[in-house]
């Protein structure tokens, strides 16, 4: 079939936006979260990348400690489903679970659990909230997995580096029933070798504000 044309409507002042490679809305089959379809996840906390940003979703996982203000500045400025980070390492057990329950009441679409997340955290979460419970898995080492997915893991989140598209492929194959959600590299071939291994949506890495200002800097110094 031939593609539909899409009318687009850019400003001048907004025209310089973080834009998701589109083979991730072309390849994949996305995640279909109460009724919203989610191929593209900006891994981001920054409020300002967040908010300048085509990505159908956010995914705010971070290394300190989960805390409800970071959930709600990052629910208020994005204009997308949030993904939201409740721990599963050092915040555990009934406090990642409380952290669960404020952020759905905030907002967020669905909650993420960290690699070490242990069965009796994701039960605990899965009996406090309502929306899909995430969880994070970084390796090839599948022991004690079962266990978590009876538990209540209702989504995968694959980032293993240069091996996500090989444990993307042996989930896939043994999980079949559970959706992936998985990091797709820095080109179009690796987030293709992603989606074909098995990914449903893929998480993709913008360049950091720094990056981008540095950028933005030197065009400017060209213009004096």
């Amino acid at each position: 079939m031939p593609k539909k044309n899409i009318p687009e409507y850019n400003s001048s002042l907004r025209k310089n936006i973080i834009r998701v490679p589109k083979i991730i809305r072309e390849k994949t089959s996305g995640i279909n979260i109460f009724g919203k379809t989610i191929h593209s996840i900006l891994f981001s906390t920054d409020v300002a990348i967040i908010k300048n940003s085509n990505a159908d979703a956010i995914i705010a996982v971070y290394p300190f400690t989960p805390h409800p203000v970071i959930t709600q500045s990052i629910l208020l400025i994005s204009d997308v489903p949030v993904l939201c980070g409740v721990g599963g390492g050092l915040t555990s057990g009934l406090r990642s679970a409380n952290i669960a329950l404020h952020a759905e009441f905030q907002g967020a679409l669905a909650v993420v659990l960290n690699a070490p997340a242990s069965a009796e955290t994701i039960s605990l979460v899965k009996k406090t909230v309502d929306i899909p419970v995430i969880y994070s898995l970084i390796s090839k080492n599948f022991n004690g997995l079962q266990e978590k997915i009876d538990s209540g893991i209702d989504i995968f989140n694959i980032s293993g580096g240069e091996n996500t598209p090989e444990i993307v492929n042996l989930v896939h194959k043994k999980y079949s029933h559970i959706p992936i959600i998985a990091t797709g590299g820095k080109t179009e071939n690796s987030i293709e070798e992603t989606i074909k291994a098995g990914a449903n949506a893929i998480s993709y890495t913008p360049p950091t504000s720094a990056e981008l200002f540095k950028q933005s800097m030197s065009e400017y110094r060209n213009m004096f």
